[in-house]
């Protein structure tokens, strides 16, 4: 194992991160979007929320990538590597956090939600400045969990032609018949991202009001 080849590895490990970052924000937006639906009151949205949430919870993501990676360019739309590993983290780390905000939400006291009312505040006022802040701010050890999910779940995103760190070190495996040092090495890196990660996460944690410190 040299040091060029490590370097490859770690060129590749910024593609993971920035994949994986992307796609967190962008499932924790959706991830709103689908409790918005569940306690919007509408029987459509709910049922669609639910069936949303059962899908891509209950079907593996190397299964979702490639339906993906194979159903849109059938339907005349070709995406790059990049975009279908977005657009399937996204999805499935959307549902996963759905779920998880969901308790959240249910979790607001009522007497805060009596109060918005009566100071005016409209129900979409309330759900964006009122619960979705408590929720988060409940949910937040659930989320960062999820976060370090998404980013070992990432390696999947390989089947679709990425080059992530998983991706380079099997490139790199095969062209020097050195597979138990590189993935060893591999596996180091990502062990220290998500160890930084959860380092952050505990410091967030203790810094956002409304969470005990621990």
């Amino acid at each position: 194992m040299t040091w060029q080849l490590f370097e490859l590895l770690l060129k590749a490990s910024v593609m993971t991160i920035f994949v994986s970052s992307i796609s967190i924000l962008l499932g924790l937006g959706f991830a709103i979007l689908l409790s918005a639906m569940r306690m919007s009151g509408n029987l459509l949205l709910i049922n669609f929320a639910r069936v949303f949430i059962s899908f891509f919870r209950g079907v593996p993501l190397l299964v979702q990538l490639l339906l993906i990676f194979n159903l849109l360019p059938a339907l005349g739309l070709s995406l790059s590597s990049l975009a279908t590993a977005l657009i399937g983290l996204s999805l499935c780390t959307a549902a996963y956090q759905a779920e998880n905000l969901r308790g959240g939400f249910e979790g607001v006291p009522p007497g805060l939600i009596e109060s918005a009312e009566m100071a005016g505040f409209s129900p979409t006022q309330t759900f964006l400045h009122i619960r979705t802040p408590i929720a988060l701010r409940m949910t937040f050890p659930a989320l960062v969990n999820e976060a370090i999910l998404i980013l070992k779940a990432s390696s999947l995103v390989s089947v679709v032609g990425l080059i992530e760190l998983t991706k380079m070190a099997q490139n790199l495996a095969a062209s020097t018949y050195m597979p138990l040092p590189i993935f060893a090495s591999a596996g180091l890196i990502y062990l220290a991202i998500n160890l930084v990660v959860a380092a952050i996460g505990r410091r967030a944690e203790v810094a956002l009001p409304g969470l005990p410190a621990k």
